[in-house]
């Protein structure tokens, strides 16, 4: 199982989403919880200026942007459409 901490800006973003988003953000969520639905979630490392973070999808359009930290647990850094990445 993996931990989950959430900074402030994910969770301005997440309340911004409309409830039928939150609802699957947090299906999302559970999934990602354990690390066998990762390549189900398409779990990816990015690259470029966020080559210390990761991405996995929520539905076609929306994405969480994380982050490892040393002690195992993901840092959830924002979610959104594509426009995160910019």
């Amino acid at each position: 199982m993996v931990q989950v901490a959430y900074t402030p800006k994910f969770v301005r973003a997440y309340k911004k989403l409309v409830p039928g988003l939150q609802i699957e953000v947090k299906q999302a969520l559970e999934l990602f919880a354990d690390k066998g639905n990762h390549d189900r979630l398409r779990v990816h490392k990015l690259s470029g200026r966020m080559e210390d973070r990761y991405s996995f999808s929520v539905n076609y359009k929306i994405r969480v942007v994380f982050r490892f930290l040393p002690d195992g647990r993901a840092l959830l850094l924002t979610v959104g459409d594509h426009s995160i990445y910019s």
